[in-house]
């Protein structure tokens, strides 16, 4: 199963182009892929849709990714950014529920130690991507470094990267090509990258936040650090419409996928993820000429063998 090429096209932030995220719903795509919203007021036949095709592309991409490994000529960067809350987490969990974890690494990139800020921005991410054959989940990435440091510059004086005459709009547009030159890099070296902004509405924030709080089992997710941030909403977004603006190419597209509604949100990541590994063209690798007798005569001992 696939998902529609016009859910897609509608989700992809086009190069050279805004992202327009003030115009993104953050409910659904408007491409009807669940069946009519009217006729389904509780949503309850989208979401089994939903849930169905999910299964479905739980089951491709494991199937897929034992071709990338078998093949080994490939692999898959997944960069995952959102506001907190917006459901990167439980993303993972359901879209990757499938998948070998020998062939499959998840990455959470939180403040950056003493170290990694005696490096460039790019440097601790570029040490955890994928080998060929393999995947990597980025959940946050070097991203943060054009998102949470626009929003607090004074992060960047704990690090060599503050510009000497102060911040202007140069550093951040060299920022934004830096990004597009490495991921360009990584493209032409037969790493393919998918990166998913979690669109979510500030009112859904507050409603998670609120069931954190309100539910024990769950309190341990929230932190008041969020609460925080959460006052910086409209420095966040004028953030995030530059930097998806400014870094979605042809070789690394942005999707802005709607994550009001999470059982949405699981179905249209993974359609997302096995769509790009089926551009990779990915067959059962040939068995040599010359290894066929021998893999015929392994059968007849086996067959033999009593």
């Amino acid at each position: 199963m696939k998902l529609n090429k016009e859910v897609l096209a509608e989700m992809k932030v086009k190069p050279g182009e805004s992202a327009g995220l003030d115009a993104r719903s953050t409910k659904h795509v408007a491409s009807d892929w669940l069946g009519p919203q009217d006729k389904d007021r509780h949503g309850e036949k989208r979401k089994k849709v939903a849930e169905e095709d999910l299964g479905e592309f739980v089951d491709e991409l494991a199937e897929a990714q034992e071709l990338l490994w078998a093949n080994g000529t490939y692999s898959l960067l997944i960069v995952l950014q959102a506001m907190d809350a917006a459901g990167k987490d439980g993303t993972i969990k359901h879209v990757m529920s499938g998948v070998n974890p020998q062939g499959c690494r998840v990455e959470a990139f939180k403040q950056p130690s003493a170290e990694e800020l005696g490096h460039d921005f790019l440097w601790r991410c570029s040490k955890a991507l994928p080998e060929l054959g393999a995947i990597s989940i980025f959940n946050r990435s070097y991203y943060e470094d054009v998102l949470v440091t626009r929003v607090h510059p004074d992060l960047l004086e704990k690090s060599h990267d503050m510009p000497s005459g102060g911040l202007n709009e140069k550093f951040w547009k060299d920022r934004y090509g830096d990004i597009n030159a490495f991921e360009h890099h990584l493209h032409r070296s037969k790493t393919r990258i998918v990166k998913v902004f979690l669109h979510v509405s500030k009112e859904e924030q507050k409603k998670r936040f609120l069931s954190r709080l309100e539910v024990p089992a769950k309190n341990w997710k929230f932190s008041v650090a969020d609460l925080a941030e959460r006052q910086h909403w409209d420095e966040y977004q004028s953030a995030y419409e530059e930097a998806l603006s400014a870094t979605s190419t042809t070789w690394a597209p942005w999707y802005v996928v709607p994550a009001d509604h999470k059982y949405a949100l699981r179905a249209l990541v993974g359609g997302v993820v096995v769509d790009a590994i089926d551009q990779m063209g990915l067959k059962s690798p040939e068995v040599p000429v010359d290894s066929l007798a021998a893999l015929a005569k392994a059968k007849e001992e086996l067959l033999a063998d009593k």
